[in-house]
């Protein structure tokens, strides 16, 4: 967040502020809903912190309509736009998915669909939670250049790495056309663990550390606050690991919980990441 007392234009002092995205923010602007100390705000003006911007109720009032999602992606399924002959996840929002046990009293109207877009990517191959809004607060949250927002991924994997001594002594041959998909855990070096939680890089990048514990003999639970293109299938790579499974079940404070997959639910008005 800029902290001097530089100007910067509007959109994105409200953006810093967290009042709305810089696209409502120039949406509102244009609408004459926003004032500089009581003025209405011209497109591109400049504002200092000691500024004083006031949005009209409307504002607020079109932000409330807005909509967002909790969807569980299943596979074969692209996070953003269709590419390569699959769909998009967006395709999946509709009345006959709706989960039935939604909480929420919202009802699903086509108007819901109207800039709805993903807050964060989920592999074609991957599946679990994916969060599709309308509202460029919650988009900048969890997708924000300065976002720390938590995601929790459950991860099946096989070891494909060099051969190992198995805890009995003997030594197990590794064939990476035949990579070993049973009781992983005990064959994993544990200084391999240490790097996957920190100590990888990618693109000329390091990454920030991340918690990566067994859940079971098979599966890793890994919680990152960074999301690179296919993070967590690159950085197994790096380590012996192949990724049979990944599913995402957890970001910020919002869980899937018992989502079907294929379903969906509003995110509550009381439920926050």
């Amino acid at each position: 967040m800029t902290t001097s007392a530089e100007p910067v234009r509007l959109n994105k002092r409200m953006a810093e502020l967290g009042i709305c995205s810089r696209r409502e923010a120039d949406e509102w602007i244009a609408q004459g809903w926003v004032k500089v100390n009581g003025q209405p705000a011209e497109m591109g003006v400049k504002v200092t912190p000691a500024d004083k911007v006031e949005v009209d109720k409307q504002a607020h009032g079109h932000q409330a309509s807005r909509v967002t999602i909790i969807l569980h992606k299943p596979m074969g399924y692209v996070s953003g736009q269709a590419e390569d002959g699959h769909e998009p996840a967006v395709m999946l929002v509709n009345p006959r998915t709706h989960w039935r046990e939604d909480p929420s009293s919202n009802r699903f109207s086509p108007p819901q669909l109207r800039g709805l877009a993903p807050a964060g990517r989920l592999d074609i191959d991957s599946v679990g939670l994916l969060v599709l809004t309308q509202d460029g607060r919650v988009a900048r949250q969890l997708i924000g250049e300065d976002s720390v927002m938590e995601k929790e991924y459950l991860v099946r994997v096989a070891y494909h790495g060099p051969d190992r001594l198995a805890p009995a002594g003997q030594l197990v041959r590794i064939d990476d056309d035949d990579p070993i998909t049973t009781d992983v855990r005990a064959i994993f070096p544990p200084a391999m663990l240490a790097r996957l939680r920190h100590g990888l890089s990618l693109d000329g990048q390091p990454l920030k550390p991340a918690k990566v514990d067994w859940q079971n003999p098979e599966q890793l639970r890994f919680v990152l606050t960074e999301g690179k293109k296919r993070q967590i299938r690159r950085m197994c790579e790096q380590v012996g690991l192949k990724v049979v499974g990944l599913k995402r079940i957890r970001i910020g404070r919002v869980v899937l919980g018992n989502l079907p997959a294929g379903q969906w639910r509003y995110l509550g008005a009381h439920e926050k990441f």
